[in-house]
């Protein structure tokens, strides 16, 4: 069975994942996602204007939320 709470929309904007997800921050500024000049940008489109690999990004988001949420 999937864990539908940890599972991130990465075509939702940077800003509003951190806002549904605050835990997420840490690892935009780990990955040098600027939340400021590119929060409005989809995870996916952040990610592939700082040259990541989005899938790797959104693992890693997912991961810091799993963690936080116990």
């Amino acid at each position: 069975m999937q864990d539908t709470e940890t599972r991130l929309d990465c075509r939702r904007s940077v800003n509003d994942t951190i806002a549904a997800y605050p835990e997420t921050l840490a690892v935009f500024d780990l990955f040098g996602v600027d939340s400021c000049c590119g929060g409005g940008l989809s995870v996916e489109d952040a990610a592939s204007r700082a040259s990541l690999d989005a899938t790797a990004l959104c693992a890693a988001l997912e991961e810091a939320v799993r963690q936080a949420r116990g």
